[in-house]
C-alpha cells in the first residue's frame, strides 16, 4: 500500500504521515494489488478447474451405472464383502494350523519321541489347537503318553539315551590291517588304556575289560 500512497502523493494528493497507517488499514480492507488480485484470481481458477474436472468424472461414474439397479450394486458389494471377509478367515486358519503343527513337531521331538507320525496319532489334536495354552498343554498331553505303559514305548528313555551316547562316544581299539574292532569276551586291556577308556566313558563299566 506504500507504493498507492506515493502515487497519489506524485498526484498532488499527501498523506499526513500520523493517518498514512491508518489509510493503509482501510484501503487493505477494500483494495488489493495487482499481484494479490492476479494470486486470488489463479486460486479461483483453480479451483474451478478442480470442481469441474471431478463434476465430469461423476458424470462419467453415473454413465457406466445406466440400466443399473442400485439395489442389485449395493447386494453384490454386500456379497463380495462376505466372500473377502470368509477369504481372510480361511488364510488366518491355515496360517495357525501350520504354526500348531510346527510347534508339536517342535515339541514331539524336544520330548525324545521316536516317531512323531504314531505319537502325533495319539494326541487329542483338536482340543489342543483349541487350547488358549498350547505349550503347556501340549507339553502336558506328551508327558502323559510318556507314563503311559502302551505308549511310553514311543519315547526315549533318558538313561537308555545316556547309554547310548555312552556306546557311541566309546571307540574300540582300532588295528590298520582290520579296521575297528569290538573287544572279544574276556579281552583285558592295561590300566592306561581302561584309565582312558572310563574317562571318555564316565558311565563304562571297565570291570569287564580288567
Amino acid at each position: 500500500m506504500q507504493k498507492l500512497i506515493e502515487t497519489l502523493k506524485s498526484f498532488g494528493i499527501e498523506i499526513p504521515a500520523d493517518k498514512q497507517a491508518d489509510v493503509k488499514k482501510a484501503l487493505s480492507e477494500h483494495y488489493k494489488n495487482i499481484a494479490e488480485h492476479n494470486k486470488a484470481v489463479s486460486k479461483l481458477e483453480t479451483d474451478r478447474d478442480t470442481w469441474k474436472e471431478k463434476a465430469e468424472t461423476a458424470e462419467e461414474t453415473l454413465k457406466s451405472f445406466d440400466g443399473i439397479d442400485p439395489a442389485q450394486v449395493q447386494t453384490e458389494l454386500a456379497t463380495w464383502k462376505k466372500k473377502a471377509e470368509e477369504a481372510e478367515k480361511e488364510y488366518n486358519r491355515k496360517i495357525a494350523e501350520r504354526d500348531f503343527e510346527d510347534a508339536i513337531t517342535a515339541a514331539i521331538k524336544e520330548a525324545n519321541g521316536k516317531n512323531t507320525k504314531a505319537i502325533r496319532a495319539l494326541l487329542d489334536i483338536e482340543s489342543l489347537m483349541k487350547s488358549k495354552n498350547q505349550n503347556e498343554d501340549v507339553k502336558k498331553a506328551l508327558d502323559a503318553l510318556k507314563e503311559a505303559e502302551d505308549s511310553s514305548f514311543l519315547f526315549v528313555d533318558k538313561a537308555q539315551l545316556q547309554a547310548e551316547q555312552n556306546a557311541a562316544r566309546f571307540a574300540p581299539p582300532f588295528t590298520k590291517a582290520r579296521g575297528p574292532q569290538t573287544p572279544p569276551p574276556g579281552k583285558k586291556y592295561s590300566m592306561s588304556e581302561l584309565m582312558k577308556m572310563k574317562n571318555e566313558n564316565p558311565g563304562l563299566d571297565i570291570t569287564q575289560y580288567m
